[in-house]
């Protein structure tokens, strides 16, 4: 595993003293591995998941009548969820960097879409840009956080993975194509397409418990992206934002929105690249290994 974080170790020391006794074959062996993938998911999501439920409560029990508006109070919650990350030291400084780099990428789209009229926020507070309230910025760090946990949580490496240099100017001109689709052309599908061409031989290894898997990394990005379509839709449920089809009454996020959001995991790839360099997986001699993507073998 990638370095971890004191308390992480900790967790994980006091796991595998716990499951020391597992059975290494069988059925048992499997249900073994599909809760701790089960959990070390959830770990990696927490601050996702933290933020999440702060919005869900908010939108249930917030009185109207407070003095404090509600957005100002995501805020101020936003802040102090990131901050007890650290000082609780389930981040390192060095996964903040990346994080705050979401929030800063996230923000400045943020502040274009509203502008152009994608999704609005409710007019209220004072700890907001333009239209723009500054929560929103974190849930753009969730997904980094979540990116940049979720690949030393699972020690993961990649087969074929492309240069870098690359799938940065993939990340650029998908970024980019969220603002100029406005005024030219939509080349999303034509962006979707280089992302399988570009990624589509990389394939993914990762350790949940004794067993390493494998999987497309095509794959993975889309399992990511549905499960942030469905945290949208509890988002946009919860009165975070709203798109102009929801103004009159909620219904869920169409899903359309899940190519936006497989295009916007490249972007998140590409960010978490620069701080962790994917590395090939450990074969023998330390040579890469190429096996078959469906595949799973035990260690």
């Amino acid at each position: 595993m990638r370095s971890s974080t004191s308390v992480e170790q900790r967790i994980d020391e006091r796991a595998r003293r716990f499951l020391a006794t597992a059975p290494a074959g069988g059925y048992k062996a499997k249900v073994t591995e599909f809760v701790v993938f089960g959990l070390k998911q959830g770990w990696a999501c927490i601050f996702g998941a933290t933020l999440l439920a702060v919005l869900m409560a908010a939108r249930l029990w917030y009185p109207d009548t407070a003095a404090l508006a509600r957005n100002d109070f995501l805020t101020i919650a936003a802040v102090a969820i990131q901050v007890l990350m650290v000082l609780f030291k389930l981040e390192t400084l060095r996964e903040l960097r990346v994080i705050i780099l979401f929030h800063i990428v996230g923000t400045v789209m943020e502040l274009f879409k509203t502008d152009a009229g994608s999704w609005s926020y409710e007019a209220e507070g004072f700890l907001r840009i333009g239209a723009v309230p500054l929560f929103s910025g974190f849930m753009y760090a969730a997904v980094g956080s979540y990116m940049v946990r979720v690949y030393r949580l699972f020690d993961l490496r990649f087969a074929a993975y492309p240069r870098r240099w690359i799938t940065a100017l993939l990340g650029a001109a998908i970024y980019a194509n969220f603002f100029t689709h406005h005024y030219i052309w939509d080349l999303r599908w034509v962006l979707l397409a280089a992302v399988v061409i570009i990624y589509g031989r990389c394939v993914m290894h990762f350790r949940v418990f004794r067993r390493q898997f494998r999987m497309p990394l095509v794959a993975a990005f889309l399992l990511v992206a549905l499960f942030i379509w469905i945290a949208e839709n509890i988002a946009t449920w919860s009165g975070a934002w709203l798109y102009p089809s929801q103004v009159a009454g909620w219904h869920p996020v169409g899903l359309e929105k899940l190519v936006a959001w497989f295009l916007l995991m490249i972007i998140s790839v590409v960010l978490v690249a620069w701080v962790y360099k994917p590395q090939p997986p450990e074969g023998e001699n330390g040579r890469r290994r190429e096996v078959p993507a469906s595949s799973a073998v035990r260690q």
